[in-house]
């Protein structure tokens, strides 16, 4: 059996502020550590509950965070970036399950640290509702015939796994209090339920079958700039809905995602010109 993990950062235990999320801040060693261990502890579950190979994807920012001498050494790892299909790179038919880890709410939503791919989106819709990145995922590894087992990180996030994924199990292990607060398990403890919790999904995932990929798959964005969604309407067959809005109809989920990520990045582009803009003044 091969597992597929990404791993995210905002919903791992003990993870709450930016200072902790952004590279540079004086939290984000410490976040790698939190990072580290659970990604560890759902490797651990996966063998545990049957898997024969594990692939983890390092899902965060830059896609550079885990400690890879810290790493579980049975699993291989997908990081750096930029690369096509982002927080699930790496995945193909060849695997029975996924698991999600750190995973968090979408833009516009409670949860801690919120946000759906980048700060520079307000909110992101699919066939007109809301999604997070678990869901944008979900169908990327729907078109592979790989189902959402597990998924971990806020009681927010959870709450949207249980309604969209059948046959998730999905493992709180943090509270939201507000966007960089939490009421968190303590980490060994969160490691600990990780580590049973994949396991048991991973066992008894059986004849758990991905769910169907929506025939349309039309993408809607709210950008936080006009310079942003500027840059962005370059990418062909974006369609301007709105000042900040763009919308886009994908062939397939490889293409959704691409989009996805040529957005993200023309955004961050403008986000980087108007700072420098604004420190020369």
């Amino acid at each position: 059996m091969r597992v597929f993990i990404s791993v995210d950062m905002e919903g791992v235990a003990g993870v709450a502020t930016v200072d902790q999320i952004i590279r540079g801040g004086t939290g984000y060693p410490r976040a790698q550590e939190l990072m580290t261990g659970e990604a560890n502890a759902a490797i651990r579950g996966a063998f545990a509950g049957g898997a024969t190979e594990v692939l983890v994807n390092d899902s965060h920012g830059t896609m550079d965070n885990l400690l890879h001498d810290q790493l579980d050494p049975r699993a291989r790892l997908v990081f750096g970036a930029p690369r096509p299909s982002c927080m699930v790179q790496g995945i193909t038919r060849d695997d029975d399950v996924a698991v999600f880890v750190g995973y968090h709410a979408a833009a516009g939503a409670d949860g801690v640290l919120a946000h759906t791919f980048s700060s520079n989106f307000t909110e992101m819709r699919l066939n007109g509702q809301p999604v997070s990145e678990a869901e944008v995922n979900a169908v990327y590894c729907a078109s592979y015939g790989v189902p959402v087992v597990a998924l971990t990180g806020d009681d927010q996030i959870c709450a949207v796994a249980e309604k969209a994924f059948a046959g998730v199990t999905a493992v709180e292990v943090k509270r939201a209090v507000g966007f960089s607060a939490t009421d968190t398990l303590a980490p060994p403890a969160a490691r600990e339920l990780i580590e049973s919790s994949v396991a048991s999904a991973v066992a008894s995932a059986g004849d758990l079958q991905a769910p169907a990929v929506p025939e349309s798959l039309t993408l809607e964005v709210d950008f936080a700039s006009l310079l942003g969604t500027d840059y962005a309407a370059s990418v062909p067959r974006s369609v301007r809905t709105g000042p900040r809005t763009l919308r886009f109809a994908a062939a397939d989920p490889d293409e959704l995602v691409r989009a996805i990520m040529s957005w993200y990045y023309l955004a961050a582009l403008a986000a980087q010109q108007m700072s420098a803009v604004a420190f020369r003044r």
